[in-house]
């Protein structure tokens, strides 16, 4: 794998982990912050109701993306020490799989036995050929549970602080309508540009995420429309 895959890998795990982060914080934190200002009317209230939801928010998401990334790894590593036994015990048989992996790619004869006794040939070839092709998992490790952690966890707070933003300054119906406008153009841009790094129309991905976001809204509305009711 070359150092540009190697990089392209790295830097689509760091995107995951921003929008990842920085949506759900701007979708939760959308949805509580209406349902406590159509409740109850109040800057005071929105605003202590909305920075607990954020601190819960990021703290919460930080620790998903800990133990979710630490899991992924750990299940990588085991799968690779596995397969290194393997190569060392059992060399014939992985020997054959290697065969089987190339025939299937259309190579035969005397190139398939050149190929599979180049490959044999270096160990770490070897190793991190089957861990490709057979495993289907990356030959290097991603991202670090702590540091994936620390970027889903401080994009939530970003994320969940943009709802907040006009209840600071504004009264509470206007900032009602600021705050569904800013989160749905700050949703659109995180879609469409995920997008232009992943694959998919970027217009289409964009909506996609203010759909969400509206639909935080609409449901946060409601539950505070009932609630001011009891």
């Amino acid at each position: 794998m070359s150092k540009f895959d190697i990089k392209k890998r790295i830097s689509g795990g760091l995107l995951a982990d921003i929008i990842l982060g920085g949506q759900d914080g701007v979708v939760n934190v959308l949805g509580i912050t209406l349902a406590i200002a159509t409740a109850t009317n109040s800057n005071k209230v929105v605003l202590i109701a909305a920075i607990a939801a954020l601190f819960a928010e990021s703290i919460s998401m930080a620790a998903v993306a800990y133990t979710s990334t630490k899991a992924l790894r750990d299940y990588r590593r085991s799968k690779v020490e596995k397969e290194r036994w393997e190569i060392k015990h059992i060399p014939k048989e992985e020997e054959q799989e290697l065969y089987q992996i190339y025939q299937k790619k259309g190579f035969k004869g005397g190139l398939l036995r050149r190929i599979v006794q180049t490959i044999v040939a270096k160990k770490k070839w070897w190793l991190n050929i089957m861990i490709t092709e057979e495993l289907g998992l990356p030959v290097t490790e991603q991202r670090h549970p702590a540091k994936s952690a620390a970027i889903v966890g401080f994009a939530s707070a970003i994320g969940s602080f943009i709802p907040i933003i006009p209840f600071i300054f504004l009264p509470v119906k206007i900032s009602m309508i600021i705050s569904i406008i800013i989160s749905c153009i700050v949703l659109f841009i995180a879609g469409a540009f995920k997008a232009k790094f992943t694959i998919g129309d970027w217009r289409k991905a964009g909506l996609e995420m203010v759909a969400v976001g509206l639909a935080a809204a609409i449901a946060g509305y409601v539950v505070g429309y009932l609630l001011g009711k009891i």
